[in-house]
């Protein structure tokens, strides 16, 4: 496994580009990750992929108005920090006052171990081993297996022009798995994902052993009536809620318009007091990583504490606007305009197993995951979007018929306020547009669950 781009002199190299702009202050940030994926369907691997990217983004200063410009290689970042200058100058010249923008100054920040040998060794051989294994056991349950191993480095570096120098490497292992078991039409399916700085953590021979059972256990799928159920959501399951609650208003920027919970309700108890819920960089699991692309080293956030409405994350603007100072969560999208992310969102696990969590339930519905999930409702938290793969019907404490896929329309908060119970496994899941972003969550137990028409 090599760094995307030479860590000797990288540094160095950075600084020596920033002095050169004509502008009161100048970032250059480098984003790369070098990736080697192994996939697998149809008994054998297929698109083994091998795949570098780097972006180098520049800011640049003056007056405190601040333009941005960026380049996919070295050897366009002298022109991209010309550019960012030249554009920073502009604005300056047309604006009747100046700006705000600012940079970075050189802080302490935490220490995290983020490179695992185990990872560097999970190679091309390691993964094909596992995903041969993978697909003789899906086959052996008379179905089938598709899915992904993979290993990659990831790179972060910043300099800027008030002495901010820093750079890190970070290991990332990761594994997703769909085995699919059964005839056409009555086939019973299973879905698994996971990630960390450590392949070792992925348990991978375990996950494909569970995945391919409860694939086996799903066959003759039946519909979910309409109704008000209690849940007991998987890892995955709980996650992809959890990933939403950035968008009921903890991003600085939503805070700092004055929308969402942080802005309207901190302080509040919205939740159960067993929900904590932090973006937190030094946590074990997920992609913590000690600094953001401003530079700034990265605070843990806790979102809900025992339930209780808590902190934004924030950049350097939105920290700005809302007073405080930032919590490290800069982050620069495709397409979309910069603002704070919560990167390695965390849902603090609980003591009990998924069979704890079942067997309290008398009648209810199991879930492992959600996909097409979508945002409703801003303001209540309501999101919607179909269960898939590993549904199951809960009678007197056990796992009883399996479910076919269902339409929900559901608050998110509003569940959050009935948990009654969390797993003690944590798993977790990337984030959809996030650069180097996570969401780690245990199973949780809630209730009133809405799915389909129910009223």
């Amino acid at each position: 496994m090599f760094a995307p781009v030479d860590p000797d002199r990288l540094l160095d190299g950075l600084a020596r580009a920033a002095s050169a702009a004509a502008a009161d202050a100048v970032e250059i940030a480098l984003l790369g990750k070098a990736g080697e994926y192994t996939r697998f369907a149809g008994g054998r691997v297929h698109q083994p992929q091998d795949i570098t990217e780097t972006q180098y983004t520049v800011r640049a200063v003056v007056d405190g108005h601040a333009a941005r410009a960026a380049t996919g290689v070295l050897g366009g970042l002298d022109a991209a920090v010309a550019r960012a200058a030249e554009l920073a100058r502009a604005l300056a010249k047309s604006a009747d006052r100046p700006g705000t923008a600012t940079i970075a100054a050189p802080a302490p920040g935490p220490d995290l171990e983020l490179w695992h040998d185990d990872t560097a060794a999970f190679d091309a051989g390691a993964r094909s081993a596992l995903a041969g294994d993978t697909m003789r056991q899906a086959e052996a349950a008379g179905g089938h297996a598709a899915g992904m191993f993979g290993r990659a480095v990831t790179q972060l570096a910043v300099v800027n022009s008030n002495g901010v120098a820093r750079q890190t490497l970070a290991t990332e292992a990761i594994g997703t798995l769909t085995a699919t078991v059964g005839e056409r039409g009555a086939e019973g399916t299973s879905h698994w994902i996971d990630l960390h700085r450590s392949a070792a953590a992925l348990n991978a021979a375990e996950s494909v052993q569970r995945t391919v059972r409860e694939a086996v256990a799903g066959r003759g799928r039946g519909p979910l009536p309409d109704g008000h159920y209690t849940v007991v959501l998987g890892p995955q399951a709980a996650g992809e809620l959890l990933g939403f609650l950035e968008a009921f208003g903890f991003g600085g920027d939503l805070a700092a318009a004055g929308v969402g919970l942080v802005a309207q309700r901190a302080g509040e108890r919205i939740a159960s007091t067993l929900v904590h819920v932090a973006d937190d960089a030094t946590a074990p699991y997920g992609l913590p990583i000690g600094f953001d692309l401003e530079g700034t080293p990265k605070s843990r956030v806790p979102l809900l504490t025992a339930g209780v409405v808590g902190h934004a994350v924030t950049d350097l603007a939105t920290a700005r606007a809302l007073g405080t100072v930032s919590t490290g969560h800069a982050h620069v999208a495709r397409e979309e305009p910069p603002s704070p992310v919560a990167a390695n969102l965390v849902l603090s696990p609980g003591e009990q197993t998924e069979e704890e969590l079942i067997a309290g339930v008398e009648h209810g519905v199991y879930v492992q995951r959600f996909w097409y999930t979508r945002l409703v409702d801003r303001v209540a938290g309501t999101i919607t979007g179909v269960s898939r793969d590993g549904c199951f019907l809960i009678d007197n404490g056990r796992l009883a018929a399996p479910v076919a896929g269902a339409r929900f329309t559901h608050s998110v908060l509003d569940l959050l306020a009935t948990v009654d119970g969390l797993g003690r496994t944590v798993r977790s899941q990337p984030v959809m547009n996030v650069w180097n972003g996570a969401v780690s969550a245990p199973a949780l137990r809630g209730h009133g669950f809405r799915f389909g028409a129910a009223a």
